[in-house]
């Protein structure tokens, strides 16, 4: 599938500023599932952006604007080509052993009740890896409706679980979670996904989760639909958590 994407996001501040410096994680990599044909990130003018990596590997932008604004406009777009690998991620650059995802975040910490439902969901999975992920993403699924406006961007899993609540990132989170709490390495994915609704415009930033199962590697688990990534999945970023 051959996705076209344009990404827009505009600042508006109270009062002038007299500088902004960002770090911008919105460059996809290329890998066996999806190819980037062509890429770029357009500055507001009299921006500059320097090229990087962060740790994990992903392409990293620097972006610094050195005037007074009380304003902003960011532009990113370009073409990917994707196929569906049933969400195994395959060719992707890897620069921490599996293990390093059991580490703790501060979005995706286990209390009481996301240990209750990890647990009971490793019950039901009955110990193999694959199984396990599959009944965390529909438990998950299942216990957190998708409803926009009553979560925000610090928003815990524990908060997010309780409020019975939240967005893509807020499904994410819980499924991190409990993953880690199970022993099952896990990582937070941003990106881009095209809902198979007909609408040639939509906004389609998403957020998903990987988990590494032996035999197989690094496989997505798209909690808030619960299926597992597709050709209409653009990946873009990983982490520990959202931030």
């Amino acid at each position: 599938m051959r996705l076209l994407i344009r990404h827009e996001t505009r600042y508006r501040y109270d009062s002038p500023v007299t500088r902004t410096l960002q770090t911008l994680r919105l460059t996809p990599r290329s890998h066996d599932g999806q190819e980037v044909l062509r890429w770029r990130v357009v500055p507001p003018a009299g921006a500059s952006l320097a090229a990087g990596e962060d740790g994990y590997g992903n392409i990293v932008d620097m972006l610094s604007l050195e005037r007074p604004h009380d304003a902003l406009t960011l532009l990113v777009e370009g073409e990917i080509e994707t196929r569906d690998t049933h969400g195994v991620v395959t060719g992707a650059e890897e620069r921490f052993p599996p293990a390093f995802y059991l580490r703790p975040a501060p979005l995706a910490g286990a209390d009481a009740a996301l240990i209750s439902l990890a647990e009971e969901s490793a019950a039901a999975a009955g110990g193999e890896p694959l199984a396990l992920a599959h009944a965390l993403m529909r438990a998950v699924h299942g216990r957190i409706a998708f409803r926009p406006g009553l979560t925000h961007a610090a928003t815990t899993a524990a908060e997010a679980l309780a409020a019975g609540v939240g967005v893509c990132q807020d499904h994410t989170h819980v499924f991190l979670a409990c993953a880690r709490h199970l022993g099952l390495p896990a990582r937070y994915v941003s990106g881009y996904l095209l809902m198979a609704d007909g609408s040639v415009e939509q906004a389609a930033g998403h957020a998903w989760a990987e988990a590494f199962i032996d035999g197989l590697g690094w496989v997505g688990f798209d909690t808030a639909n619960g299926i597992c990534p597709t050709g209409h999945h653009v990946r873009v970023a990983i982490g520990l958590d959202y931030r």
